[in-house]
């Protein structure tokens, strides 16, 4: 599918994902919406990292995806949605879990529903790869069993269910994409990467956790190939 002077709409768009997501689109000549999570001081986030005129391209809103009826109203006209919005810090989800159920749940739920009032061609949800917990095999595959190891999991593992729901219930175009372990410019030190090159460049001395484990990591402009890619193939919808 040719993206170009298609109306896209995507949430989370401050976000590291989301704001190379952004970039990426403008480029190939969308009509973006950059949706940012509101906040007083007016900032647009890793937005602000943007080539001038790829910012002069953005039109930018600032909300809640937790309001239904702002979703309904902003996201009316527009063919697709990129739902990237969520909370994602995993230890902050054990002191409040409460949040992740409000912001990630309901909050995907109200998109859906945006979707099916204004017929929105395609949506694109972003779960994540901590569904399926600890390894039972690898690769890990989408038959992997889905477990919850964090309230931040589990309300993932919702959402993305209430997405087939509605996919398998009222036909919605949905496809949902769950990067693993994505890394790159903007990311912040709470990830391995970034704290790697932050001590080795600041401290000349590297200090990590458990050095037992592995990870397959995704450079972000591929995770980025791969949210456009969707859009291309009719076959992902409700997968």
């Amino acid at each position: 599918m040719d993206i170009k002077d298609k109306k896209i709409f995507v949430t989370g768009a401050g976000g590291f994902i989301g704001s190379h997501l952004c970039s990426k689109l403008v480029q190939c000549g969308a009509n973006v919406t950059a949706m940012l999570h509101y906040n007083s001081r007016s900032d647009w986030s890793n937005l602000e990292f943007l080539e001038t005129e790829e910012k002069k391209s953005l039109k930018i809103i600032k909300g809640n995806v937790e309001d239904s009826s702002f979703m309904d109203s902003q996201t009316k006209g527009h063919d697709m949605i990129f739902h990237l919005a969520a909370l994602i810090s995993i230890p902050y989800s054990y002191r409040s879990p409460l949040s992740y159920i409000h912001t990630n749940i309901l909050g995907t739920t109200n998109l859906l529903e945006s979707c099916r009032k204004n017929k929105i061609k395609h949506f694109i949800h972003t779960s994540t790869s901590e569904v399926y917990g600890s390894a039972k095999y690898v690769p890990i595959d989408e038959n992997h069993p889905l477990n919850a190891q964090s309230p931040y999991a589990a309300s993932k593992i919702a959402a993305d269910q209430i997405c087939l729901s509605f996919h398998k219930s009222f036909n919605l175009p949905v496809t949902i994409i769950r990067p693993f372990n994505t890394f790159g410019p903007r990311q912040s030190l709470r990830a391995v990467i970034p704290t790697i090159l932050y001590q080795a460049n600041k401290k000349n001395e590297v200090q990590l956790g458990n050095v037992n484990s592995k990870r397959d990591f995704t450079f972000v402009d591929d995770t980025v190939d791969a949210f456009i890619l969707t859009l291309n193939k009719k076959k992902t919808i409700g997968e």
